[in-house]
């Protein structure tokens, strides 16, 4: 699936090279708060016809664009797709083509993007995780940003046939950011499917941005952030599987990055 205006519009504002094959925006974290406060207020003065949909980019990203059409479908149709991968960030300054401005990571850019729905008026609903973590995530951010609204939450233990029940919940919170935390592919089918009925001026996929909210997930020392390490934090200190999923994505995102160096 194209672009279709609103989102050629988006990318206009914020454009993206190829990395690995997949589009990335050039933008960092500073640049998506300001489009994201300026989508809001369009959205409030009904100049937004329809959500800004905004995608991480990291290995797994990289790995499952090249691996999986479906997804590759959704990730296309994004308005966005920031890098939230250190290793992102690197293979743009390493291959031919203009650099990404710096690195996004969500679980650093909600606290951006918080800080700036706070100050102009703007509501989070927050969909994923399970539903202690939803509600301790939700608390984390009512306890560190005591003007952000939060206007709606859910946990993310659901089917399908259970969507519209709870697209109608989010659009009956009048939520203005949906960030939508069930993990890849998962996320990014989910709001594929589903953008077009949602009535919010963004939404933002954050994978375990939930979890590190609450404190069940540690970041990497600030080092190992900086070396583009901090899978390997997290592969040793989060579930089993992560190692083997690490190790596979990173070396196929490896052999993506040498295989479209001249594509920019």
């Amino acid at each position: 699936m194209k672009r279709n205006d609103i989102h050629a519009t988006a990318a206009k504002r914020c454009p993206h090279r190829k990395i690995g094959g997949m589009p990335v925006a050039l933008c960092g974290e500073a640049e998506l708060t300001d489009l994201m406060r300026a989508d809001i207020a369009a959205r409030k003065q009904q100049r937004l016809p329809s959500p800004v949909t905004v995608f991480s980019a990291n290995g797994h990203s990289l790995s499952l664009y090249a691996s999986s059409p479906d997804f590759a479908d959704a990730m296309d149709a994004a308005s966005l797709i920031h890098a939230d991968g250190q290793s992102v960030v690197t293979m743009s300054r390493l291959l031919p083509g203009p650099r990404i401005n710096g690195r996004s990571a969500t679980t650093d850019f909600i606290h951006a993007a918080a800080k700036a729905a706070a100050a102009s008026d703007a509501s989070f609903f927050l969909l994923g995780a399970r539903q202690e973590v939803n509600r301790r995530a939700v608390d984390t951010l009512r306890r560190t940003y005591p003007d952000l609204a939060i206007a709606g939450a859910r946990h993310g233990y659901f089917t399908q046939e259970e969507e519209q029940q709870i697209i109608d919940q989010i659009n009956a919170s009048g939520a203005d950011v949906l960030w939508v935390g069930l993990g890849k592919p998962r996320e990014q089918m989910f709001i594929h499917r589903n953008r077009h009925k949602l009535r919010c001026a963004w939404i933002v996929s954050c994978g375990g941005c939930f979890d590190f909210l609450t404190g069940d997930y540690r970041r990497a020392p600030r080092w190992m952030q900086v070396a583009g390490l901090e899978w390997l934090h997290r592969a040793a200190t989060g579930p089993r599987y992560l190692m083997l999923r690490y190790l596979t994505t990173n070396l196929h995102t490896i052999w993506l990055g040498i295989r479209y160096a001249r594509i920019t």
